[in-house]
């Protein structure tokens, strides 16, 4: 069993969270988001739920915080509707009194706090101007960031500006699986461009104010081609190009990868271009999320960019996803090599959807455990190639929203009772915590 002893001294052990996943939307003054109103269509999510309750952390988290004591860190974000409930304009106080005391009681438990500024929870007046497709958004991303870092900043250990942007564009505006369930490719061809000027706009104003450790979160996945085709091949690098390339190319190198270009070109903005410098800026360290592979072929009765993805026949999470811990390791390789050289990766994401059954205080998941070590042990092998990993964040601390699929799949260390809100830490979390507490 691998244990802290197996990295080194200074690698980060912790697990992370998002706002509107935990915290309960309808509390403290929180404005909608674009999540309620997509929540509110039937069909878009199961059973129709929503993150109004939640996990109920608004007023339970200094007993969540307490499950997180031996570790190095926690991993959370801001809601911008909870504390700009219109997007723009007016404050609402009580939401950053509570970012406040979350930052306190963190440090206060002697974890180090990661910030994330977006984690998808787009105020609904934003959503209702266009949102991620409105240029304006840079802007508007940036002067929430403002608010944020005047309030909290001089306390946290790193600051990333987005949590996977493929999700917020490409997954919400050309899929249609999140909010704002939108099937159309020039809204997600813009929206892919703008989340990356809004990232560069917040970082503008981040050096400005001299805050530290600045950084990203991109979702990567393992495109592997079905065979060996030309057509397939062909297939596979154009998912590889969209999913993986195209915003650690455009932040590493400056350029969006041409596979991807030809389909979304004639969409972009008018000068897109010039964008790509003030893009390319550079982040003190990357973020990478990551949880399964996608089998690709060529799908050629769609359109562009036709191909279509599948899970192979290895053992499958709850949530039907491959277990695949060989894409890890195979990525933050890659990753390493062709993007970020020695630039120090955190591993911001990762875990497992399982059917937990809570049964005399008791949930027994081995197979969470398992996923765990074997994706450590791709970490550790890569390190030992040579990737300037520094930490590992499990998602997540808690059962929780788990977007589209409502409350029905299970990442957490930590069962919740979501009528009764009570805690049930699983053996999976009793293992992460003596593996990982530094001793």
């Amino acid at each position: 069993m691998l244990t802290f002893k197996d990295f080194p001294s200074e690698f980060t052990f912790g697990a992370a969270t998002s706002s509107y996943q935990i915290e309960g939307q309808s509390f403290g003054g929180a404005g909608n988001t674009h999540w309620d109103q997509f929540a509110a269509k039937h069909g878009n999510v199961v059973n129709g739920e929503d993150g109004a309750i939640a996990c109920d952390h608004y007023h339970r988290y200094e007993g969540d915080l307490d499950l997180l004591k031996g570790l190095d860190a926690y991993r959370f974000s801001t809601n911008w509707a909870r504390i700009l409930p219109e997007g723009r304009g007016p404050v609402n106080q009580q939401g950053l009194d509570f970012y406040d005391r979350l930052v306190d009681a963190t440090l206060e438990r002697g974890l180090k706090p990661y910030l994330t500024l977006y984690h998808w929870e787009l105020p609904a007046a934003l959503a209702d101007q266009g949102g991620w497709t409105n240029p304006e958004i840079a802007k508007w991303f940036g002067d929430y960031s403002d608010v944020v870092l005047d309030r909290i900043g001089d306390r946290l250990e790193t600051v990333a500006t987005l949590n996977e942007p493929w999700c917020v564009a490409w997954l919400s505006h050309f899929l249609g699986h999140h909010a704002p369930g939108l099937t159309d490719l020039r809204a997600a061809s813009r929206a892919m461009h703008h989340v990356l000027l809004a990232h560069a706009e917040v970082m503008d104003r981040m050096r400005a104010r001299g805050q530290k450790e600045l950084g990203i979160v991109l979702n990567f996945e393992y495109a592997q081609s079905l065979d060996n085709t030309p057509q397939n091949l062909a297939a596979t690098a154009t998912c590889d190009a969209i999913f993986n390339r195209w915003f650690v190319e455009a932040l590493t190198h400056g350029k969006y990868p041409d596979e991807a270009l030809s389909g979304m070109a004639p969409f972009l903005p008018d000068g897109w271009e010039k964008d790509m410098e003030r893009i390319q800026q550079p982040i003190d360290w990357l973020g990478v999320n990551y949880y399964t592979r996608q089998i690709v072929s060529l799908d050629p009765a769609t359109d562009w960019p036709h191909y279509k993805t599948a899970h192979g026949e290895l053992p499958k999470t709850d949530i039907g996803w491959e277990v695949y811990p060989q894409g890890l390791g195979s990525l933050l390789s890659r990753i390493k090599d062709e993007y970020v050289g020695d630039l120090p990766i955190y591993v911001t994401e990762n875990g497992m959807a399982r059917n937990d059954i809570c049964a005399n205080n008791l949930v027994n998941d081995p197979e969470r455990w398992d996923f765990v070590q074997q994706h450590m042990q791709e970490i550790k092998g890569a390190i030992d190639r040579g990737a300037n990993i520094q930490g590992y964040f499990y998602w997540s601390l808690l059962d929780n929203y788990e977007w589209a699929f409502g409350y029905e799949k299970r990442f957490g260390l930590v069962h919740v009772d979501f009528a009764t809100q009570k805690r049930t830490p699983k053996q999976s979390y009793h293992n992460f915590i003596s593996a990982f507490t530094k001793t």
